[in-house]
């Protein structure tokens, strides 16, 4: 999978330090990871959420990356778990379905429609309107301002459009399946080929043939 690399591309560089802080623009992603840094840890569903955020999901973002924020971060890492679950959620290995998109946005709010959590780790959004706190960026500014943060200065704007991004990156994993594939298909008929060839059989030894000789009697 051609993952942006973000020891040599700025932009991912910037997106994969965003996402490490708590600052991408999505609250619910931003608030599992200030509660990781500060804690040490968060629910396994949130854990799901902001590794298909960083990787196939958004940010199109190497796996590794991910698992070496958590390894360093997590009180419960464990290096093979850590590894195994990400390239799990990631779709690199294990798990294939990459059509099946956490949204940065719904799946928090389909738990915690209040967003209690997010009011708790990320406090500059906490007097917002429950109908706003998911997706502060479509409040009006009169209720910004009501809540005393306004988006783009106290709280960033998404650093993505997740509904774009998360279709594009849809046709990449696509993309990069078929490659897989097809290069598997090609090596397995090439190693066919090569075993189903005929083959002349051993020449047999001058010691099997004087042998052969004494029990025909020729």
């Amino acid at each position: 999978i051609p993952w942006r690399d973000a020891r040599d591309d700025a932009d991912a560089n910037a997106a994969l330090n965003a996402w490490r802080d708590g600052r991408t623009g999505y609250p619910w992603i931003d608030a599992a990871m200030r509660q990781l840094r500060a804690e040490g840890h968060m629910h396994h569903l949130a854990r799901h959420a902001v590794a298909c955020f960083l990787t196939r999901g958004d940010l199109w973002i190497s796996w590794e990356e991910g698992a070496r924020v958590f390894d360093e971060l997590l009180i419960d890492a464990d290096w093979a778990i850590n590894n195994g679950n990400w390239m799990w959620l990631s779709c690199s290995c294990f798990f294939y379905q990459y059509f099946r998109c956490y949204s940065p946005v719904a799946f928090g709010k389909k738990y915690d429609p209040d967003g209690t959590y997010i009011r708790t780790y990320v406090p500059e959004l906490a007097a917002f309107p429950a109908k706003y706190i998911y997706e502060p960026w479509k409040a009006p500014i009169a209720d910004q301002k009501k809540a005393g943060c306004r988006v783009g200065e106290q709280y960033p704007k998404p650093i993505v459009q997740h509904d774009i991004v998360s279709k594009e990156n849809m046709g990449k994993m696509a993309e990069a399946y078929k490659v897989h594939k097809e290069g598997s298909a090609a090596a397995a008929i090439a190693g066919g080929k090569k075993s189903s060839s005929p083959s002349a059989p051993p020449a047999a030894s001058s010691a099997a043939k004087r042998q052969r000789t004494k029990q025909t009697g020729s």
